[in-house]
């Protein structure tokens, strides 16, 4: 799978002269981690994120200071840049889904903004990652089952972890249908095709 079939688009980003508590509001409002900071262009210049923010004191600090009260001036905007990573992990729209899982695990962010054309294009999240995992083998039975049962509605299937194991097929051909047509499932990983008398499957197909 593609990273750009499963990213977040059009991405929430800012600019670098976005005051925080406008990135902090949009943070809350769209239950996000973290924002791409991005130039006029569209271009990736930083990232903002949560522990950004909770790791500056000031933002914390809620009291207006003594000396703007006496001199009756207006407390200084900050801005996203003051805080802003610069250096930024990102993945292309074209990787496959793997490049950011890996970038996600050995990084440790939570979210990469996902390039295109050198814009900023989309995100793509550990909970992305995890919604597809906890959803996929459910539809892969779905959808290996709709194409079997035009053969033989009597086919068994079960998935785990995207192995497809069909049980029933008997007939060589038969075996290798089965075989061939739940190995065009998208997210199936292997195929295992066994007996109704089998305990043990004896095909096995890795895509």
């Amino acid at each position: 799978m593609l990273i750009r079939e499963l990213m977040t688009s059009p991405a929430v980003t800012v600019t670098g002269q976005t005051p925080i508590g406008a990135a902090l509001r949009l943070m809350d409002e769209r239950k996000i981690t973290s924002l791409p900071v991005v130039d006029q262009h569209g271009g990736l210049t930083g990232i903002v994120s949560e522990a950004d923010l909770v790791s500056d004191g000031d933002l914390l600090d809620d009291r207006f200071p003594i000396a703007a009260v006496r001199a009756k001036a207006p407390t200084p905007t900050r801005r996203v840049a003051e805080v802003m990573t610069h250096l930024v992990v990102s993945a292309r729209s074209d990787d496959e889904l793997e490049v950011a899982i890996d970038l996600m695990r050995s990084t440790m962010m939570k979210s990469l903004p996902v390039i295109e054309n050198g814009r900023v294009v989309g995100m793509i999240s550990r909970s992305d990652v995890i919604h597809l995992l906890a959803g996929r083998d459910h539809r892969i039975r779905t959808e290996v089952v709709e194409l079997l049962n035009a053969e033989s509605p009597g086919w068994e299937v079960q998935v785990q972890d995207g192995v497809v194991t069909v049980t029933g097929p008997a007939d060589p051909h038969e075996r290798r249908l089965a075989e061939l047509l739940s190995g065009t499932v998208r997210g199936v990983v292997a195929v295992q095709i066994t007996r109704l008398s089998e305990s043990q499957p004896n095909a096995t197909s890795g895509r």
